[in-house]
């Protein structure tokens, strides 16, 4: 069942906030537009605000865009617990949600560990998911690949094995009012000091930054489900500046993903639909129409 609450204003459009129960977990998100349901999912550290620059162009496009707060972000309940973050349970919210907003099929977008959850939502659960969108997030396959490879990827993710300690993550995190949270969103994700205090005012809610840490801490003590060849149709946006992603993860694909298009946007960084909104917001809205 959904609650709608109230509404906020973004830039070009006047979004509905409310929230939904999925899963035994209690979603807020927001919502813009009528039409065929189209799921936004977002990343670390950012919450269902960081898709304020696509809301608006998928709206005018006729599509119900829902983007929720995932689990444990901002105002969306915060199980306890490294376990309640395991990536079936992630799964099974946006199936859930799906229902819970009253929509039978949807179509998919995620970033980051969005995008992550993406992929396992389409290889499980194929009858929900129009069209898949992908922005920055690999394949688990291909991840698993590059690490074994020996490539530069295993540094680059240096940072998700700090982030399995216990409590002094945190404390790295939050010192010096988020430091290196506004380090890692100066630019792109916050160009102005309200966007910023938006991002640190959601992680600093009580829980919210080791809630988002579980995510990590979760997917390397319980191991992944199997990955599924994938037959939905498939578009993979891809940053190849991403200082976290190395580009080959883009590349040998077709061996996971039945129908895939890749678009590699060469300027981009992790931050891609923040950076280069216009032709992000293009390309989905061509891709889901």
């Amino acid at each position: 069942m959904t609650h709608p609450e109230k509404s906020e204003s973004t830039p070009g459009l006047r979004l509905r906030q409310g929230f939904a129960t999925a899963n035994g977990v209690r979603f807020h998100y927001a919502e813009a537009g009528h039409g065929p349901l189209v799921l936004l999912l977002h990343g670390f550290p950012e919450f269902w605000y960081g898709w304020r620059r696509q809301m608006p162009a998928l709206a005018k496009a006729g599509f119900r865009v829902v983007a929720p707060d995932l689990r444990g972000y901002n105002l969306t309940e915060r199980p306890a617990g490294v376990p309640q973050y395991r990536l079936p349970l992630l799964v099974e919210d946006v199936v859930q949600l799906i229902t819970a907003l009253g929509e039978t099929s949807a179509g998919l977008v995620g970033h980051d560990w969005g995008g992550m959850i993406a992929w396992y939502v389409a290889m499980h659960h194929p009858r929900l998911v129009r069209r898949l969108a992908i922005l920055n997030a690999p394949h688990p396959a291909a991840y698993r690949r590059e690490l074994r490879r020996f490539s530069s990827q295993a540094w680059r993710s240096a940072y998700a094995a700090f982030f399995q300690l216990p409590l002094i993550p945190e404390r790295v995190l939050r010192a010096h009012g988020f430091a290196l949270v506004r380090r890692a969103l100066r630019g792109a994700p916050a160009r102005d000091p309200e966007d910023m205090k938006r991002y640190i005012d959601a992680l600093a809610r009580q829980g919210a930054l080791t809630a988002a840490l579980h995510y990590y801490r979760a997917a390397l003590r319980h191991p992944h489900p199997d990955c599924l060849r994938i037959i939905v149709p498939t578009l993979l946006l891809w940053g190849e500046r991403d200082p976290f992603l190395v580009s080959a993860l883009a590349e040998g694909l077709h061996e996971w993903v039945e129908d895939l298009t890749v678009e590699r946007l060469p300027h981009a960084t992790h931050w891609l639909h923040h950076e280069e909104p216009d032709r992000v917001n293009e390309r989905l809205c061509a891709f889901f129409k």
